[in-house]
């Protein structure tokens, strides 16, 4: 009798013995304080309560563990387990995210949302022969030009030097295409490069480029929206899997509604950036939006099998089109 309680009690803690603390270190370029910073606290602490203390999340907000390309990279050997990046940084990863933010490619926000959605699953199967999941995709806000000297048309912007990521060649190659001079730089090299003059110009989102007051070197925001960026928070799968299926579950369904809410709030918040910026001496400048898409539309056959793969590149073009209709 006294065998058959001790395996009846041995059974009943052998979940507790092999149930294992999971520490996930994420990674982010946003800013501390930010909007998305809060947001990513505040999953972290549900994330905790929802796990009963299993689930921890440590948070390097502000570029505290280098650029996208870095995150990335410390992912691939454990450094991080995690990184709340933009799908331009994950070009490092899979190159297909990339094509949702191709200048010009999209004429509104709901055109690309559309476009995204479609080809959502296959970009998440992608990412998962890599070993990552995404947990959640998040609207980071529409791409302007932010300069220090105020550019209406591709001709009279041509001499200014423009930031584009890190890691890129055929971005810069693309640009160059369409006439402009790209210099190729970190996002955390962007502030110490702008007061150096070392560029000029920065095509970024209101809220970023206010929280990290990059308009106090660029002060004249060009009014076309060049394009779209998105965000997604991934996580290395095997550590992911580390957690009890049960658990997961719980732990997505925070992050979606987490993403839901980062969605509406950065909506809202970019509008009150131009805003705040514009109090600040922010000054909007009038693009000539002709012009503009001429020049960018011949970046496109650099970006299409440089960038983006062809038949990628061609399937969002195809979802383009369909949302149109």
């Amino acid at each position: 009798m006294k065998k058959l309680l001790l395996a009846a009690m041995l059974a009943a803690l052998a979940p507790a013995v092999h149930a294992q603390p999971v520490t996930i270190k994420l990674g982010t370029l946003a800013p501390q304080g930010s909007t998305w910073h809060e947001l990513l606290k505040e999953m972290g602490q549900r994330w905790e309560q929802a796990s009963n203390g299993q689930v921890k999340l440590r948070i390097y907000a502000g570029g505290a563990q280098g650029s996208e390309g870095d995150m990335v990279r410390k992912m691939g050997i454990g450094q991080l387990q995690a990184a709340s990046i933009s799908n331009v940084g994950m070009h490092d990863v899979i190159p297909e995210p990339q094509a949702l933010s191709v200048p010009f490619l999209f004429q509104s926000e709901a055109q690309m949302e559309c476009a995204f959605a479609k080809v959502r699953p296959q970009i998440e199967a992608s990412l998962e022969k890599r070993g990552l999941v995404a947990l959640q995709w998040s609207r980071i806000g529409a791409i302007n030009l932010y300069c220090d000297a105020p550019h209406k048309t591709p001709a009279d912007t041509k001499t200014a030097k423009i930031w584009v990521w890190s890691g890129d060649p055929k971005s810069v190659e693309a640009y160059r295409v369409a006439g402009l001079t790209p210099v190729e730089l970190s996002a955390t090299d962007i502030v110490p490069s702008l007061q150096t003059g070392m560029i000029d110009c920065i095509p970024n989102v209101p809220l970023y480029v206010l929280t990290a007051r990059l308009f106090e070197k660029a002060p004249y925001m060009m009014d076309l929206p060049w394009s779209w960026l998105i965000g997604a928070t991934l996580v290395r799968k095997d550590t992911w899997e580390k957690i009890p299926a049960d658990t997961r579950a719980k732990l997505v369904q925070i992050a979606q509604e987490l993403g839901q809410k980062v969605d509406a709030e950065v909506r809202r918040l970019n509008t009150d950036a131009v805003a705040a910026m514009e109090k600040q001496g922010l000054k909007t400048v009038p693009g000539d939006a002709a012009a503009w898409r001429t020049a960018m539309e011949k970046t496109w056959p650099v970006i299409r099998g440089g960038v983006v793969p062809a038949e990628f590149f061609d399937q969002v073009k195809a979802a383009r089109d369909q949302c149109r209709k």
